[in-house]
């Protein structure tokens, strides 16, 4: 089982430092082929890249922030990170069926 850190941003790198996070691997972008049953995924991820890990049978934690709308965009350091609240919450996405989405007005 492998805790996975998916980011392409220096500033949430040092934060996850910061925290102590036993971390196996960091890559900018994520091939959710190489997750395996039991994983962990932290990061900021769009969902159906989340539901895919979690149907995989993985954790997925995701980096949130209480960010202000005028930072968003640029890059943050570890320093900003903690000054938005950074945490890691744990979500349980699946996809739903398209017949459920066809209910939808």
């Amino acid at each position: 089982m492998a805790t996975w850190f998916i980011s392409r941003h220096p500033g949430a790198k040092a934060w996850a430092a910061e925290q102590g996070l036993h971390i196996d691997q960091h890559l900018a972008h994520l091939d959710t082929a190489l997750i395996q049953y039991g994983d962990t995924v932290i990061g900021t991820l769009p969902v159906h890249l989340a539901a895919a890990v979690c149907s995989q049978g993985a954790r997925y934690f995701n980096l949130s922030l209480d960010l202000p709308a005028d930072w968003r965009g640029r890059e943050l350091s570890a320093y900003e990170l903690r000054q938005c609240q950074a945490r890691l919450e744990c979500f349980e996405i699946q996809m739903i069926p398209a017949s459920f989405a066809e209910a939808l007005p």
